[in-house]
């Protein structure tokens, strides 16, 4: 028995609920690699399988659960904050929404499949005001199928995997250069794709005081707000006169926006980055002076700018 399987003989568990604790707390430490591990170990009779989805479970919930109390007492700053050390920019704060928006706390039972939802699922179910009891019944759900299914693949192909290891271990230090190579080579292409999303929506933005004192000024200026349905419930405001266009449907309410006056368009995302998506857009559509809110809403109500109540018109009710 190599030294490697003698070391997750010896400290699996304790290695299991620690790789998952960090990767849920949001530390970019897969742990999927590791259930797999365990699970191919159970196979064998050398650690407990039931033992192993225990442990997972409990670190997977604890975890969530200080995302979630931080969603629910700091809000849409907290997911903010996790979508600005995402490497996965564009879709964490959209992406998020939509999925909750279209099932609902249902979400969870299928978050830690999803990049970038993983660790911004559980801070929007604070944010959207999900009960406590609810929250871990279908997070401990979702934890549960997730760790079932790796540690369960594991067990399943436990030959092939024990053979990798023994492959590895004959590697000596050369199989932790090609490790921590290949995770070097992930990040890096990771940022990269980040750097490159970042640059093609780099244009002008208009800043929070500069609107406001064209509004103040009684310029006609068009404010377009393109939060969905969801994000609008969770914080019922909006800058003063907007009016509401999700960007999916830009396409078909384009003609709504004047072409006659500048154009400004917010959303939550902290980079901007739906704003800026749907401001080329409407570019291409001959609407030309467009540009993003610098800092979304968030960014306006920091200044403490007025801002006015808004209803959320639901959709299909």
């Amino acid at each position: 028995m190599n030294d490697l399987i003698q070391f997750l003989v010896q400290h699996g568990y304790g290695v299991v609920f620690g790789s998952v604790l960090l990767e849920q707390v949001g530390i970019p430490i897969p742990s999927a690699p590791v259930l797999l591990a365990a699970g191919a170990l159970s196979a064998g009779g050398r650690l407990s399988f039931a033992l192993i989805c225990l442990l997972a479970t409990a670190a997977a919930v604890l975890g969530d659960l200080v995302w979630y109390e931080l969603g629910r007492r700091r809000g849409r700053k907290m997911l903010n904050l996790i979508c600005r050390l995402s490497l996965e920019p564009d879709s964490c704060v959209r992406g998020t929404e939509g999925i909750f928006a279209r099932h609902g706390g249902r979400a969870l039972l299928v978050a830690k499949f999803v990049p970038g939802l993983n660790t911004a699922a559980p801070p929007m179910a604070g944010l959207l005001g999900m009960s406590l009891l609810r929250f871990i019944a279908l997070d401990l759900a979702g934890s549960l199928i997730w760790i079932v299914t790796f540690a369960g693949a594991g067990r399943l192909f436990s030959r092939q995997i024990e053979g990798l290891a023994l492959l590895l271990a004959h590697l000596g230090s050369w199989s932790v250069i090609l490790a921590l190579g290949s995770l070097a080579a992930y990040l890096a292409w990771k940022l990269l794709q980040r750097r490159r999303f970042i640059g093609q929506l780099r244009m002008a933005r208009v800043s929070p005081e500069e609107l406001e004192h064209k509004l103040a000024a009684g310029e006609n200026v068009a404010v377009v707000d393109l939060r969905n349905d969801l994000a609008v419930r969770a914080d019922p405001v909006q800058l003063p006169g907007a009016i509401r266009i999700l960007p999916e449907e830009i396409e078909s309410r384009h003609h709504e926006i004047p072409r006659d006056r500048d154009v400004v368009l917010y959303c939550t995302c902290p980079n901007e980055a739906s704003s800026a998506r749907a401001a080329l857009l409407l570019r291409r559509k001959g609407i030309n002076r467009v540009r993003p809110l610098a800092g979304g809403l968030e960014g306006w109500r920091d200044r403490g700018l007025p801002l006015e109540a808004v209803l959320p018109l639901l959709r299909g009710q």
